[in-house]
């Protein structure tokens, strides 16, 4: 939350967080439609953020868009497994982290 900010794009409304703990509050939330993007940690146990962004991509239609953080650059493959629509590696770069989530974002404006 840190790196990516409050604001940041300035063609972009502020962002709300919600902070969950588990993958069962993950998998609520994004049944619900409650979020419009998540951003996943791929390295979190015991649901791991890659495996969890498969399950929603195979059992949620029209799923938002999913941003996961990896481990380290070359688990970019276990991203594209998960078809998340972007992956982030550890240590974050705000930079980095932010071009994901505003390409993210304005892909699906434009969908």
């Amino acid at each position: 939350m840190l790196a990516l900010g409050r604001r940041p794009h300035p063609e972009l409304p502020p962002i709300e967080y919600l902070e969950v703990a588990t993958g069962p509050i993950v998998i609520e939330r994004m049944d619900a439609r409650e979020l419009d993007l998540a951003i996943l940690d791929g390295e979190s146990a015991p649901t791991g953020g890659l495996g969890l962004a498969k399950q929603l991509k195979d059992e949620i239609a029209d799923c938002p868009p999913i941003v996961v953080l990896t481990g380290r650059p070359d688990d970019v493959w276990l991203a594209n497994w998960s078809r998340a629509e972007a992956a982030v590696s550890h240590p974050l770069d705000p930079i980095r982290l932010t071009d994901a989530v505003l390409g993210v974002l304005r892909n699906r404006s434009a969908a």
